[in-house]
């Protein structure tokens, strides 16, 4: 199995992580099995997929929750564990994000904030550490919270031996230049797929000439490169992927009609569309590490068949090619 290194910082790990949005349940993703959600972070592991990547306000403190039932039954140091600050619900502090089952999400990035969600997160959790810290989202006034004051309390979150690594998500290569300047990065987490290359043309340069690990989430556009969905599917309201650009009907035709062409590929390499586009991801780069999304068995064991592929660079050349195009018809 390929490894590859977490930016700097010595922690190295395959080319995916389990993420764990979805465990969170509620609203953002509807009703939850957690025995089974734990029996799927354990099945990851066995797997090989022991990179399991979540926030605090996923189900407002629930999807830690569960990984912090799955991790008192297996090992510690088995596991790569990454969670997210900077979204809180407890007061008025920061910048609103948005609204969800009676809370107001705010943003803030504020070193007070950071450090209470840095331990309520390893007490939900169970443990005495996280491996890789990230930001969540960045504040939405530039400079409201210095990227300075941020990376200090990060910083000495790190090296008192609470983090081991320090990741931002959700950033451009404005704010990147801000943390670098203030101490550096080893991780950034950004949405990125085969219908979604934005981070391309300067994020992923950035990440590759700098050492830093680019985890991209949505590999499979939430569900709709599994080939699963139908041409005239609508999102229910307050479904994570109401209002996306790619879950309009058009789109969604759009999508089908390119993964339809797909199908000698899946015989070929004998998998499914989302295996074909969840490898293609993780070659688009060798800083690359692949988030996806699982809260079943099935979906899990699906996910870890991407990590065996054997792609060529022939077939991941025609599928970018398919994909431009599907992009240029985009409504």
């Amino acid at each position: 199995m390929e490894m590859r290194e977490i930016g700097k910082s010595g922690i190295s790990t395959n080319g995916f992580a389990l993420g764990c949005w979805a465990i969170g349940g509620g609203e953002w993703w509807g009703s939850n099995d957690d025995e089974m959600s734990v029996k799927t972070i354990l099945r990851g592991l066995e797997l090989g997929i022991n990179w399991i990547d979540t926030a605090r306000v996923y189900g407002f403190g629930h999807s830690e929750e569960v990984i912090g039932q799955a991790l008192k039954q297996t090992d510690r140091s088995r596991v790569i564990l990454s969670t997210k600050c900077g979204l809180q619900w407890y007061d008025d502090g920061g910048e609103v994000h948005t609204t969800k089952e009676g809370h107001t999400i705010r943003r803030d990035l504020s070193p007070r904030a950071i450090r209470r969600d840095l331990e309520l997160s390893l007490k939900t959790l169970g443990t005495d550490y996280i491996d890789i810290y990230y930001t969540h989202w960045q504040c939405k006034t530039y400079g409201m919270v210095p990227v300075a004051e941020t990376m200090g309390e990060l910083l000495k979150m790190k090296k008192e031996g609470k983090i081991r690594a320090i990741g931002a998500s959700n950033v451009d290569t404005a704010v990147l230049k801000d943390y670098e300047a203030a101490g550096g990065l080893d991780a950034i987490q950004e949405k990125f797929s085969i219908l979604d290359r934005k981070a391309e043309p300067e994020l992923l340069p950035f990440c590759e000439e700098r050492g830093i690990t680019l985890q991209t989430y949505s590999p499979i556009e939430q569900g709709l490169l599994a080939g699963k969905v139908s041409d005239d599917y609508i999102p229910k309201k307050g479904d994570v992927r109401e209002g996306k650009v790619w879950w309009r009907p058009e789109n969604i035709r759009t999508a089908n009609e390119m993964l339809a062409g797909w199908k000698d590929l899946t015989d070929k390499y004998g998998c499914t569309f989302a295996n074909l586009c969840i490898k293609w991801n993780s070659m688009a780069s060798p800083n690359i590490n692949v988030l996806c999304g699982a809260r079943k068995l099935s979906q899990i064991e699906d996910t870890a068949k991407s990590m065996d592929i054997p792609l060529s660079e022939e077939d991941f050349l025609r599928m970018r090619r398919d994909a431009d195009e599907a992009i240029r018809k985009q409504i």
